[in-house]
């Protein structure tokens, strides 16, 4: 689960994943959203998707609990809007080329590609500017 986070002013741009061996919940995203507050000050806009797991009781609670957050849709069926997936995009370019023998060295693996798409802006732009949203560069 992830967030590219871009600075009012586009002056920062920054990766945001946290990664689990198990299916999530709405207490992963709820973790995610805590860690953002932690790391972001100020009001902070969030654009998801539709997905079920942000719907859930507990994450809308905590979102109702928390005004720094100002959540917008996606409509349905619209990853071609997600700068997120476009990272997920990388990452799985990054790992088309290997053959793990295990777990570990997938999530090895994987975690190579989200770090080096982490440490790029250029490649984290990269991901604003593929989505279909309306930036201007």
């Amino acid at each position: 689960m992830g967030a590219v986070c871009v600075s009012p002013r586009k002056r920062k741009i920054k990766l945001h994943i946290q990664s689990y061996r198990h299916s999530i919940s709405g207490d992963e995203v709820v973790a995610l959203l805590e860690h953002l507050l932690r790391c972001i000050a100020g009001p902070i806009v969030l654009v998801w998707d539709k997905h079920p797991i942000h719907r859930r009781l507990k994450v809308q609670d905590f979102l109702a609990l928390h005004p720094r957050l100002y959540v917008y849709e996606f409509p349905t069926s619209a990853p071609e809007l997600n700068p997120t997936e476009f990272v997920w995009t990388q990452v799985t370019d990054y790992t088309a080329s290997t053959a793990p023998h295990n777990g570990t060295e997938l999530r090895a693996n994987v975690m190579s590609g989200v770090a080096r798409t982490r440490c790029s802006p250029a490649r984290l732009w990269a991901c604003i500017f593929a989505s279909d949203l309306p930036w201007k560069r």
